[in-house]
């Protein structure tokens, strides 16, 4: 197969110590997509394998064509990976998988008909049936998507499967750092790309190696959740939560100051039994409502001058123009 300038599909695989599984992979996504007509490359990221992974694609290459190939100098993880891969990409549609042959590439002509036909953005797979640990994986796999879709608003039985097609347009405009490949739909949606489906993929059982991933995955993926979600929310007017909460707490310690003087003053002059107002516990919890209230106000306006110079103020992800 020759390969295109332009093809119709840009396969990118993120890869860590997986030289067993490459060759019946590329295989498989060969006679998947060959027969169906497709022009496409693969784009592999090898993440710094410490294997023969490398030289495994180096001897695939002779083989396929296709194949284009990135290799990290150490392990920056699947979020690089993949921002790599599709900063590379140049397929009308873009594909990602894992590579250790869990993810069916029989799948992939079906995800690609619901964007072109369809019209959806991204269409990500649901592994429905697993073949993992039910304790280890199942279990928080769904405990974590149930938390995902009450956050995030997008009804995505398993956001996490790696089986993902995009438009090229999507992968274009957003931005995968840290570990935010678990929330490249939430990502999608915010940058404008809400049209998201879904597809009930055949999930395989790992045929060599074992899982790069373990339980704490899961606690990573919840904690990972709130920052996108305080980010998205409060990334670009961080003086909405700053300064309306240390404005409310100033406000409540100031009321408080005012009314207990006020109540001394009062009982002063009529002659009743008052107590000092620095001996009341009251006093100074109010004084430490205004205290922090300040200082939280004053985090908000440093905040918003910070992201109000921020170089990509005025990126705007423009859809069209005449």
């Amino acid at each position: 197969m020759e390969n295109n300038s332009n093809p119709d599909l840009s396969i990118v695989i993120s890869l860590f110590n997986e030289e067993e599984s490459l060759p019946e992979l590329v295989q498989w996504i060969d006679s998947s997509l060959t027969p169906k007509g497709f022009s496409f490359e693969i784009i592999m990221v090898d993440d710094g394998s410490t294997d023969g992974s490398w030289r495994v694609i180096n001897e695939l290459k002779v083989q396929y064509d296709m194949i284009r190939a990135i290799r990290f100098r150490r392990n920056y993880g699947k979020s690089a990976a993949l921002y790599c891969g599709f900063e590379a990409a140049c397929g009308e549609i873009v594909v990602t998988m894992d590579a250790d042959l869990q993810d069916n590439p029989e799948e992939i002509p079906e995800m690609v008909r619901m964007i072109r036909e369809d019209g959806y953005d991204l269409v990500s797979g649901w592994k429905k049936k697993r073949y993992d640990n039910v304790a280890t994986k199942n279990l928080p796999s769904k405990l974590y998507n149930a938390t995902a879709r009450k956050v995030t608003g997008i009804k995505l039985h398993d956001m996490n499967c790696g089986l993902k097609a995009y438009r090229k347009e999507v992968v274009k405009h957003i931005e995968v750092y840290g570990e935010m490949h678990r929330f490249i739909p939430y990502l999608a949606k915010n940058a404008g790309f809400g049209n998201i489906g879904e597809k009930v993929v055949l999930h395989q059982a790992r045929k060599y190696g074992k899982s790069k991933f373990g339980l704490d995955r899961f606690i990573h993926g919840f904690l990972d959740l709130l920052s996108i979600w305080f980010l998205q929310k409060f990334g670009k007017k961080p003086m909405y939560l700053f300064g309306g909460g240390g404005t409310l707490m100033f406000l409540t310690g100031i009321v408080i100051t005012i009314w207990l003087i006020a109540k001394k003053l009062v009982a002063q002059a009529n002659g009743h039994i008052f107590r000092a107002v620095t001996d009341q516990p009251l006093f100074y919890l109010a004084l430490l409502a205004v205290i922090l209230g300040v200082q939280l106000f004053l985090t908000g306006f440093l905040a918003e001058l910070v992201s109000r110079n921020s170089q990509d103020r005025n990126k705007y992800n423009i859809r069209e123009r005449i």
